[in-house]
């Protein structure tokens, strides 16, 4: 019996998107993977349809949005255009749509079985703090939440809050697969003298990162922070190098480690950082990779009061949450370090490793899509 044909559209290049790998290798078995895609044919994957580079996701034509009409900017973006033109004539059983942009798409092909959406963020206020972006394009994507997103078979999304907002909105029933890390056979490293505070990410100005190396520099705490990031701003990142230059000593700010390094290399450490300001919709909400990273590292973590990272520490006690997202909450919890609270946190962070990993929260991926399977007699 030949296995279901499997579509997975994004537009993302695959191999810098973690979300979509996980979905390529959860699937790759049971069913036959197309994929849909910007950039080159993904390893594993025998059939690809290359979206052009030029074929921005993001080129929505203004005039129709600014007149509201929304189906001519639908398709008239050149990637949605591109992808169609593309596979056009194809035959899939599923598709699973990566993000709001690709599932008006996904149901134009038609495919046998059904489609699966999954929404990677709160899209109707992705960019909510430009008042152009709010004026004109928010009311955009709500209609593509209404008039896509609904008629689509099953839905996923990356956290409760952003579930329950899709729910209360728009009436969208979305289950929840984090953005969890693979699972990591580790064991945490022995606590020195010295508390090893660490953070990865990208150096985006609305990260407010000076946080980090401010606290890191005034606490009494014997620490010393590294900050692994991906320069997105340089000029942020300059200015970020000249902090970590003034802070004698305590702080440096590393090149990024490549995906597949990350979390070993973060496994040299005792407490991962991550204070983010909730200057957004999809902020407040955030439940990170870095997240899961640390904890796959074995490491404890002081975050801020973001609900959905409380939530899940606060279960798990592997760590600390500041009391607010500034500079004195986070000092507070680093004047309270000690290696004996720090080994508590790693131990615990060990125990949950498994449970928080991607290898249990990706089957709330598999069930939908099995589930459509069935419906040809079956299943995959």
């Amino acid at each position: 019996m030949s296995k279901p044909r499997l579509l997975i559209l994004s537009f993302s290049h695959f191999e810098n998107d973690a979300r979509v790998l996980k979905q390529l290798r959860l699937f790759s078995e049971d069913y036959e993977v197309i994929t849909c895609g910007y950039g080159g044919t993904p390893e594993g994957i025998r059939e690809h349809y290359q979206v052009p580079d030029e074929a921005g996701y993001w080129l929505y034509p203004r005039v129709p949005i600014m007149l509201r009409q929304y189906s001519r900017a639908y398709w008239g973006n050149p990637a949605v255009s591109a992808a169609l033109e593309l596979l056009r004539g194809v035959d899939f059983d599923i598709v699973l749509a990566n993000d709001i942009d690709s599932v008006g798409l996904a149901l134009r092909l038609r495919p046998r079985l059904g489609v699966h959406a999954d929404l990677h963020e709160y899209s109707p206020r992705q960019k909510e703090e430009l008042r152009r972006w709010r004026w004109f394009f928010a009311p955009f994507v709500r209609w593509m939440c209404k008039k896509f997103v609904t008629r689509a078979d099953s839905v996923t999304t990356v956290g409760e809050g952003i579930a329950r907002e899709y729910r209360d909105r728009f009436g969208i029933a979305a289950e929840t697969v984090t953005n969890a890390s693979p699972y990591q056979d580790l064991e945490p490293t022995e606590v020195g003298s010295e508390i090893r505070l660490v953070h990865s990410g990208i150096a985006a100005r609305e990260r407010q990162l000076e946080i980090l190396i401010e606290a890191a520099t005034s606490t009494t705490a014997p620490v010393g922070l590294d900050l692994f990031l991906m320069p997105v701003d340089r000029a942020y990142l300059a200015e970020l190098e000249a902090l970590a230059a003034a802070s004698g000593g305590r702080v440096r700010v590393r090149p990024p480690v490549p995906n597949a390094e990350l979390v070993r290399t973060l496994n040299g450490y005792d407490v991962g950082l991550h204070v983010l300001p909730p200057t957004s919709f999809n902020n407040a909400w955030a439940l990170p990779n870095k997240f899961f990273d640390y904890v796959q590292a074995r490491l404890g973590l002081i975050i801020g009061p973001s609900p959905e990272m409380q939530r899940i520490l606060e279960r798990e006690g592997f760590g600390a949450v500041s009391a607010d997202f500034g500079v004195a909450g986070l000092t507070a919890e680093l004047e309270r370090l000690t290696p004996e609270l720090v080994r508590s946190w790693k131990r615990a962070s060990t125990g949950a490793a498994r449970r928080l990993s991607a290898d249990v929260q990706v089957q709330g991926w598999k069930r939908p899509i099995d589930a459509l399977a069935a419906r040809d007699g079956g299943g995959a």
